[in-house]
Parts: structure tokens; sequence; C-alpha cells
């Protein structure tokens, strides 16, 4: 992986600049939209990789099993890729809860509706159900990525949470292609740890939300843009700052 510098670096936006071309960091089973969502909101994007996902089939397995045996009360999927490996092989279902309108759509592809959460935070998933939890299971399947803030919130709130990791995060240790690039939107903490890049100062970087901001300047770069946690919030704080610098 190129070196980088600890300084911490800001980039300015040109001002007369208004449609930009984006490399998004994204598993490319996720990328699905983001072309047609950048398009509608005045950009250009394509989608780099510097994670590939690998799927555990016997731990889906497993897990749509535990979901048939009505294991759970509640189902918390905190994102399209576990919500798309799960939902066929469910014949019942509990309540569930999904973070965003694409999880959302990729488990009502298969019949099931999703509660979505206000926020595009799994740190808001104890406080939205509050009281509600108290006695009961959650079933979680995710990235073998920890989150142990989520699983103590659902605790302290009285519920115990049953976190299946139902595929793993690899990097893909391949340089992201960047030349044609005037800005890189960072999806993930885990994305940006685990990217090969060279920064430019002309190449603005983005973060889609604070956990990926606060992972950024960590490592010695301070975003030009964050956004809410979602594609569309990072893309409209983008245009808010592009019109403030016209």
């Amino acid at each position: 992986m190129p070196p980088q510098t600890r300084q911490i670096q800001s980039y300015p936006i040109r001002a007369n600049v208004w449609t930009m071309k984006i490399a998004v960091t994204r598993i490319e089973s996720k990328a699905a939209g983001d072309r047609a969502l950048c398009t509608r909101y005045g950009h250009e994007c394509y989608t780099v990789s510097p994670l590939r996902a690998e799927p555990m089939t016997d731990r889906i397995a497993a897990f749509a099993e535990m979901v048939n045996r009505d294991e759970f009360d509640c189902l918390f999927f905190a994102s399209a890729l576990p919500a798309a490996l799960i939902a066929p092989r469910l014949s019942r279902w509990p309540r569930v809860i999904a973070i965003g309108p694409k999880t959302a759509e990729a488990l009502r592809e298969h019949g099931i509706e999703a509660e979505v959460l206000p926020s595009y935070y799994s740190r808001d998933f104890a406080p939205y159900l509050g009281g509600w939890l108290d006695g009961r299971t959650v079933g979680i399947p995710r990235a073998d990525v920890p989150n142990p803030a989520l699983l103590e919130s659902i605790a302290r709130a009285g519920g115990t949470a049953r976190e299946v990791r139902v595929y793993a995060l690899v990097p893909t240790e391949q340089e992201l292609p960047l030349d044609d690039a005037e800005a890189l939107l960072f999806t993930s903490a885990m994305s940006f740890r685990e990217a090969c890049w060279r920064p430019r100062p002309d190449l603005l970087l983005l973060a889609i939300g604070e956990t990926t901001a606060n992972a950024m300047r960590e490592g010695g770069f301070e975003p030009a843009v964050v956004g809410d946690g979602s594609l569309a919030g990072t893309l409209a704080a983008l245009n808010r700052r592009i019109a403030g610098a016209a």
C-alpha cells in the first residue's frame, strides 16, 4: 500500500465545476443503482473496490434455519448484502428492521416488508425500538466486522443479540484506479483503512458519514464533504458545497 502522510489535508473545491467524476468505494454486488443516483445529482460515478465479499454458505443456511424455527423476535439488517443472502431462504420472519431504503428494497424483493431506521447508523437501532427490546432476542446477520457498540446497546435495553457473521470482507489489495477521478468517496471506515490508493492534491475526498470521516481523520485525511450515512445524502452535501463555492 502506498505510504500516506499523517498530516491532515484539506481539498478546496473549484467554484466553477458542477459535474464531477466520483470514484465510489463499493463491493461490486452493492453498487447497483449508484450511477443512476449520481446522475440524478448531476455527477458521474464509477465503482472502485478495496474489498470483496465472500459469503459463508454454512452460516447463511444456519441463520436462515434459526429464523424459520422462530428463534428471534426481531431481525436487523444493517446493509443490503446480508438481506440479499438471507431473505430468499426465509419461509417466515418476525419484526424486521432495515438500514436505509436499499436494504428494505432487497428484503421487499422477497416479500419481506421492513421498518426503516430514521438514520443510516446502527447506533440508532436500540433507541428506535426502545422498551420493546426488553426480554426480546434480535438476530443480526452481518459481515465479519465487529460492532460491539450495537450489541451493548441492545443489552442495555434488556434485549439479547445473536449476531451471525454470514460473509467475510476481504481486501482486494489492488490499487484503486483513480486517474480519471476528481473525487473519491469512501463508503465505510473499513473501505478507507484497507484501500490501496495514491493521494493527489486535486482529488476531493468524501466520507459517506461520520464514522467513515473519523477513520479518515485518524489516517491523516480530512474529508471535504461528510454525508449522512447514505450515498444520496453525501451527493446532496457535495452539491451544497459546490453551490456555496460558486
